[in-house]
């Protein structure tokens, strides 16, 4: 092989890495703007839910909800600036904003254990829980796909986040439910459940951006396997 051969071979591997690079960033919008897009609706439709029920169970639930869809934000700036360093701050961000939920969840346990309450518009309450699970696993979705095609861990972060959201959302449907049955005692059993699954996802989202490295050369991407095929 002669000079000039590997300096355009060396040339057209770089120029394919940049390719590469601007394909990542728009599929990591797209993923990122979706389910952005999936939360406010979630968000929104607590929210006319909570105005008739003024629950406070159900405010915490959405402020939940309304916070996971503000770390798409950070995520989605880094993913427009092709940014590996502000990628991988966003997903330290992300695995913060987890860790506060499992205080905020902790928290509200042990005041529900302490101050008991009695939950009233159970099945409003019921239904905008359901709403608020299945618009976070939905972008949970949206963001775990698009994570693991892109080899972005703060993006498999982000959906393990907004699954967590979604399990405390499932808690105000299971708190409605028994409270319905008169086990009071279950509302506050099922938070510390939920607070210790969220806890467990936390440490399951470090560890995966602490590893985490970015490769080009390897990203899974659907555009480039149509061409292939």
């Amino acid at each position: 092989m002669t000079p000039t051969t590997r300096t355009t071979t060396g040339h057209g591997n770089s120029h394919g890495l940049a390719d590469r690079s601007i394909l990542r960033s728009r599929a990591g919008l797209r993923a990122v703007s979706w389910s952005l897009a999936i939360l406010t609706v979630t968000a929104l439709a607590q929210a006319f839910i909570y105005s008739r029920t003024l629950s406070v169970a159900l405010l915490a639930d959405l402020i939940h909800n309304f916070g996971d869809a503000l770390t798409a934000i950070p995520l989605g700036i880094a993913f427009f600036l092709r940014s590996t360093r502000g990628e991988r701050l966003a997903g330290l961000g992300v695995v913060l904003a987890i860790l506060v939920s499992a205080v905020v969840a902790l928290l509200q346990t042990v005041e529900r254990f302490v101050h008991p309450r009695t939950l009233a518009h159970l099945w409003l309450l019921a239904a905008a829980g359901l709403i608020g699970f299945l618009g976070n696993e939905l972008a949970a979705q949206v963001r775990l796909r698009g994570g693991h095609r892109l080899r972005s861990a703060a993006l498999v972060a982000d959906g393990k986040h907004a699954r967590v959201d979604g399990f405390v959302s499932l808690g105000v449907v299971a708190s409605a439910i028994v409270v319905a049955l008169s086990a009071q005692i279950g509302d506050p059993i099922i938070g510390l459940v939920i607070t210790l699954v969220i806890l467990r996802i936390t440490w399951e989202s470090w560890q995966t951006v602490r590893n985490a490295e970015i490769d080009l050369e390897h990203i899974e991407d659907g555009h480039h396997r149509h061409e292939h095929d």
